[in-house]
């Protein structure tokens, strides 16, 4: 397993741990792609939780764009591709999930959120889905079915930025939490999890998934493979900027 995951069995629960902190653990193609193995794996190694966290100061700021200028648009919708196969994954898991979210969660990172089952944000966690800027379509449907087609449309027809507090109010996280809370969340988690056998839990978690995936690729493929995808990102990119004061 890559280093840029760190995977750890405690029982039958299995963490991962994004490990790129110096980049706020966004998504590169090698945490994609370690993250999809250890979740395929996870559905057949007798786990029964999964708990998704990130180290150092943010959960996951979203896709690495640090090698952009050498990206062709084909490059970048294959990244996308990939990354919406990572979180259709996580999403329809025959199993618990739990993130744990603290600092700035952005784009893929707060869509990784958005697909676990249990969504704990820290107290100072901050949310923003900014694909659309971009004419990216992706997790839509996702987002609405966890907080309703009205807030799944603010949030990302405004690009909002939201705090815990309002992630909360709108189910995009189901509680938020200070991080020293989190050790015995985990724990009362895992042990949940138990309750039932892994069989009823499966059926369960399909009987109570809505299945999107077909529609959800479709959607981003569409938006995705319009011409000029690189352009577009790159204005967005400039226009943050300027919104901070950095050009």
């Amino acid at each position: 397993m890559t280093s840029e995951l760190t995977v750890a069995r405690e029982g039958t629960c299995t963490r991962l741990t994004l490990n790129r902190p110096d980049r706020a653990n966004a998504l590169n193609p090698a945490l994609t792609e370690a993250l999809i193995d250890a979740l395929q794996a996870a559905t057949g190694d007798g786990t029964r939780h999964v708990v998704v966290e990130g180290n150092g100061k943010s959960l996951c700021s979203g896709f690495d764009l640090s090698d952009f200028d050498s990206l062709s648009d084909g490059d970048l919708v294959l990244r996308l591709l990939r990354i919406e196969i990572l979180l259709q994954t996580l999403h329809h898991m025959p199993l618990p999930t739990l993130a744990l979210a603290q600092g700035r969660i952005f784009g893929a990172g707060a869509d990784l959120f958005c697909a676990c089952s249990r969504r704990v944000s820290a107290p100072d966690a901050k949310f923003r889905m900014p694909g659309l800027a971009f004419g990216v379509v992706l997790g839509a449907r996702r987002l609405a079915l966890r907080v309703g087609q009205d807030a799944a449309r603010d949030i990302q027809n405004a690009g909002r930025t939201f705090d815990a507090d309002h992630a909360a109010r709108v189910n995009f996280a189901t509680e938020v939490a200070d991080s020293s809370e989190w050790p015995g969340i985990v724990s009362q988690s895992a042990q949940e999890s138990e309750v039932i056998g892994a069989g009823a839990t499966a059926a369960l978690f399909r009987a109570t998934s809505i299945d999107t995936r077909s529609a959800d690729m479709a959607d981003l493929v569409h938006s995705a493979s319009l011409p000029g995808l690189s352009d577009r990102i790159r204005a967005y990119r400039e226009e943050m900027k300027r919104a901070a004061g950095k050009r």
